[in-house]
């Protein structure tokens, strides 16, 4: 028997992204298909929005605490946006470009629903930013992890831990976090081709499962080959 080949990345990396409202299990899913990859032979790199550079980081605490909130969401959005940038500029683009795959808890998508959807801001401000910011980044592959709403807030404060601060979107009313709920259902619903919605309310290797399967189905030769 010839010994399993080990997958090499195309000359672009792949882009995948996670989403959803708070308390999903974003990032834990995030992590878990990553060292699936690296098993793999893949090259993965791990990161989040808003921040994953050193001044999109800067931008995220400015964001999540709520210094912001007072200027509105539109003014959210091109803060969202500049991080986004320089985020996409030193990793996002540079990992893709040399064949590694990036793996990304929130981009494009949560800023539709947190500051578009439920804040109002136009959805041809968002393009034009997006356009801006992410350019020729765009997800492959998005998975959108969906709980009701005040399942996934009381995950998100358990994990924070007793006494914890809610931040800035968490300390938003239920009517808000069902709203994003709707938002991100209807984005699955209507990209079907970038987009796989997964019930997060599953246990997390279940969870884990699918996402692993629907990544092989699109990319088989991630597969050993006898």
């Amino acid at each position: 028997m010839e010994p399993q080949t080990v997958f090499q990345a195309a000359p672009r990396g792949r882009f995948i992204t996670f989403e959803g409202g708070e308390g999903v299990g974003k990032s834990t899913q995030m992590l878990r298909l990553a060292e699936r990859l690296r098993a793999a032979g893949v090259e993965v790199a791990t990161t989040r929005e808003p921040g994953g550079s050193p001044r999109a980081e800067e931008l995220r605490e400015a964001l999540l605490s709520g210094r912001l909130k007072r200027f509105g969401p539109l003014a959210e959005t091109v803060v969202i946006a500049s991080a986004r940038a320089d985020h996409v500029d030193r990793l996002i683009r540079p990992a893709l470009k040399r064949g590694a795959w990036a793996l990304c808890d929130r981009f494009i998508d949560s800023t539709r629903c947190y500051q578009g959807a439920v804040g109002g801001v136009a959805a041809e401000t968002l393009s034009a930013l997006e356009q801006v910011a992410a350019r020729d980044a765009f997800p492959d592959l998005t998975f959108v992890l969906d709980a009701p709403a005040m399942v996934g807030l009381e995950r998100a404060r358990r994990r924070a831990g007793q006494g914890a601060a809610p931040d800035r979107f968490e300390a938003e009313d239920a009517r808000f976090h069902e709203r994003l709920r709707e938002a991100f259902v209807a984005i699955a619903r209507a990209e079907p081709g970038r987009c796989r919605l997964i019930d997060a309310t599953q246990a997390p290797d279940t969870v884990a499962a699918h996402i692993w399967d629907t990544v092989v189905r699109r990319w088989p030769e991630l597969e050993p080959r006898p």
